[in-house]
């Protein structure tokens, strides 16, 4: 476990990043509220019975912990795999603890994230992240991304789709009824969403209810 640090000498935003540093080589802390495979954790009241894990919150390797007004953060490395932990308090040590499942739209997101915690402590197949993007979605999120920044630029729909898809496929019809130039419009339209705060739906399951 690395240095713990205090989030509110980061200057104006808890757990700023450093711009000197490339995204993908710093950690990235989420509330539990924003991010669902965040597992809120807790001292228990008791112990629950034999087999009763008791974790060393400070001790657990390969992770960082941060702190904030609201309690402590974690990014700890468990099996190979990331896991995004929350506690309110620092509990004693060897202290056993229970993982928080509130009953709404993502308990089946965070109940997978805590079996996968789990399984990572008995040394067991984690299995896929509850989050993963299916390949179809995660291709049209990479166009969608293409696309918004090809417009960001100042591209015609025309030059994007050829970008996207090909000069000849796009020259191949006439551009006014290609069916190429309304999936474009809809691509950088996305990606404005997207731009404007719609990522946050990246963050959690879609929604069953009709």
């Amino acid at each position: 476990m690395g240095r713990l640090t205090n989030s509110e000498k980061n200057g104006g935003s808890l757990f700023a990043a450093d711009p000197e540093q490339a995204f993908d080589r710093q950690s990235i802390f989420w509330a539990p509220e924003a991010l669902s495979t965040v597992l809120s954790l807790r001292e228990s009241v008791r112990a629950t019975g034999d087999g009763q894990y008791q974790l060393d919150w400070t001790a657990l390797a390969g992770g960082e912990l941060r702190h904030a007004p609201d309690g402590w953060h974690g990014v700890i490395v468990l099996a190979g795999v990331t896991h995004r932990l929350y506690l309110s308090a620092i509990p004693a040590k060897g202290a056993p603890l229970s993982i928080e499942l509130p009953l709404d739209a993502t308990s089946g997101i965070r109940l997978q994230a805590a079996h996968r915690f789990w399984c990572a402590i008995e040394g067991r197949r984690l299995g896929a992240s509850p989050l993963a993007l299916p390949f179809e979605r995660r291709r049209r999120f990479v166009l969608t991304m293409r696309a918004l920044d090809a417009s960001l630029a100042g591209h015609s729909y025309r030059e994007i789709a050829e970008g996207l898809f090909g000069t000849e496929r796009v020259r191949g019809r006439p551009w006014k009824d290609h069916d190429l130039r309304s999936l474009t419009i809809r691509l950088v339209k996305n990606g404005i969403a997207l731009m404007r705060g719609g990522y946050r739906a990246l963050l959690r399951p879609p929604s069953r209810k009709k």
